[in-house]
């Protein structure tokens, strides 16, 4: 991927000095279309962590070591490759190539090698005191992080925020991590699921002298259980959406996927047993489908998880000077309180092992040494086995698919790898609302998704509109000074499903969008659609020389803009975002006038 990415960068480079994107022409081709026979085979990926019972990474296994079942039944092992650790000294990984003036490109700046990390710090789900604790783990691990360690670094708070891309500089790292709009942060924290039962518990002892619950304590509690429900429920949601992002952004990036993830409570499980199923649809919590959806997508982006607690040692909190217990009811507090505490454990735990088996991670907690955890979490996802197979059960029937793997060979090992999928249609898994797909993917300060990959090339147009004239974009209300800008797409071609008709035409159908935000993410402006392509032979053979050309305009105003650009394939289900910042500076040609009133 990363020969074809710089491809796409090298084209683009040439064609930015070019005439144009329209002007391009190729040679006809004299060959006849002739028939071809299309054949789907749905291959399942499954990458293995086999260590020893001190953590030691396993390596020089072969093909014939592993045995893959699928729901008890042995399937054949199509395709193997082991896959362990490289260090690099600092500076070995090259650059990527520099771009011409005005253009940006969404391919992921990592070579294609065997895995990346992304350090997740979870906001949402972390009080602040942790927080600082978390902050202060990863900078002192940055400091001794092994040459050629390939990290990025995420935000999760009210959404998802891009820290810093993948690299292997850890003084970028840590300038990135230092800024102060992305320490720690005081987020509206929803309430976890033990801390809304304790508060039930502390008013249920709230009795009237004879023992009896008042009628308004009551209605007290069925509020705080109804507060419990909503609290919990969005608290599901918003990390769902967060972790399909994060998949989406990792889709373009080769090899297994380590995502670290700092928390103090984690509220999601990406495979639910049948009793966690009753639980979510009793409770209304959150629809199955938006957490089959976040499965399956971790699963086609290869994506493991590492859940490392944000609390550090668990400890009871009733033994903390601030409780505030005395008198004859401390006891029976005590009790309570203790007991409230290892539930609250025993289910983040568990929560935390489940999501790791899932995905095929491991979990970290009960440990102050937050430091050593994403060493080991990183150098277990270095050292791993690649093994494919296709499924002797080949229908799409959307069941999970419970998947074993073992090792004969001379030792005790212990294998970490993803227990399961679901036997869904990535097409359909992956597919976004089929009115508009691309919007929940433009949201202000969302990562860049790299399951398509594309350059573009924004600058001024060359004309500028009059100062009465309609502008470009679909904002009625944009007002003020404002640019047009032009923007010229060069879209990866194999990235995209085309059909071979009869006639010796290739179809395809592609969505354009582009969402402008101000610095504050208020939304100035706004401009898409879909084009439908009919390739004809000659112009077939262009594109797959230079890639699929696209051009659109948009007026924006003269101030700092964030451009959100996004391409999305009706075929294939994919998507490709990518931000772009633009200063009053790229503006420096042609400015007009506001529009007149009532022009047309």
């Amino acid at each position: 991927m990363r020969l074809r990415a710089l491809g796409l960068i090298g084209v683009m480079a040439a064609w930015c000095f070019a005439t144009g994107v329209q002007g391009q022409t190729a040679a006809p081709v004299d060959n006849q279309p002739v028939p071809v026979l299309k054949v789907n085979a749905r291959a399942v990926v499954v990458d293995v962590v086999v260590t020893r019972e001190n953590g030691e990474a396993v390596t020089s296994l072969h093909k014939g070591n592993f045995k893959v079942m699928e729901e008890g039944k042995e399937q054949s092992i199509d395709f193997f490759e082991e896959h362990t650790a490289k260090t690099m000294p600092p500076g070995a990984l090259p650059p990527m190539p520099k771009m011409p003036p005005d253009v940006y490109t969404n391919v992921p700046p990592v070579p294609e090698s065997d895995s990346v990390n992304v350090l997740l710090l979870d906001s949402l789900n972390t009080p602040v005191q942790d927080q600082s604790y978390v902050h202060k783990q990863i900078m002192d691990f940055l400091k001794t992080m092994e040459p050629g360690t390939r990290t990025a670094i995420f935000l999760l708070g009210s959404k998802l925020r891009f820290v810093q891309g993948f690299t292997t500089d850890t003084s970028v790292l840590r300038a990135a991590l230092n800024d102060k709009k992305n320490g720690p942060k005081t987020e509206i924290l929803l309430r976890t699921r033990s801390d809304n039962e304790e508060d039930v518990r502390q008013m249920s002892s709230m009795t009237t002298i004879d023992g009896h619950e008042t009628a308004g304590l009551g209605a007290i509690m069925a509020a705080n259980r109804e507060s419990l429900q909503f609290d919990y429920s969005r608290r599901i949601e918003m990390t769902l959406e967060a972790l399909d992002y994060l998949a989406r952004y990792l889709g373009g990036v080769p090899g297994r996927k380590n995502l670290i993830w700092f928390a103090s409570s984690f509220p999601v499980t990406v495979f639910p047993n049948d009793g966690q199923m009753v639980t979510l649809n009793n409770d209304l919590l959150v629809p199955a489908r938006e957490i089959k959806t976040t499965a399956d997508l971790l699963t086609v982006s290869k994506v493991a998880v590492y859940p490392i607690s944000a609390g550090g040692m668990m400890n009871d909190h009733w033994l903390e000077a601030d409780q505030g217990l005395s008198g004859r009811e401390s006891g029976l507090a005590q009790g309570r309180s203790l007991m409230g505490d290892a539930a609250g454990r025993t289910d983040n735990m568990a929560a935390m092992e489940q999501l790791a088996s899932d995905t095929g991670g491991k979990a970290f907690f009960n440990t102050n040494d937050l430091n050593k955890s994403i060493k080991r979490a990183i150098d277990d996802g270095a050292n791993y086995y690649t093994l494919a197979y296709t499924p002797t059960n080949g229908k799409l029937d959307g069941f999970y698919r419970r998947i074993e793997v073992k090792v004969s060979a001379t030792g005790k090992y212990k294998l970490a790898y993803r227990h399961g999928y679901n036997a869904d249609d990535m097409k359909t898994a992956e597919a976004m609302p089929q009115s508009d797909p691309l919007r929940p993917l433009l949201k202000f300060g969302l990562p860049d998704s790299t399951q398509l990959l594309y350059a573009v090339r924004v600058a001024p147009a060359a004309q500028q509109p009059a100062p009465n004239a309609i502008r470009a974009g679909k904002n009625p209300a944009l007002t003020g000074p404002v640019t047009r800008y032009a923007l010229d797409f060069m879209i990866r071609w194999t990235d995209v499903a085309f059909d071979l008709r009869p006639d010796g035409t290739h179809h395809g159908r592609i969505q354009m969008a582009l969402q402008a935000y101000d610095r504050d993410g208020k939304a100035v402006n706004w401009e898409g659609g879909s084009m439908d392509m009919n390739v004809k032979p000659d112009t077939w053979t262009a594109i797959q020389k230079s890639g699929i050309p696209a051009h659109m305009e948009v007026d924006l105003p003269n101030e700092e803009i964030y451009l959100n650009t996004g391409v999305y394939d009706w075929g294939s289900n994919k998507a490709g975002t990518m931000e772009i910042p633009l200063s009053p500076s790229n503006a420096a040609t042609g400015q007009s006038a506001p529009p007149t009133p009532g022009a047309k």
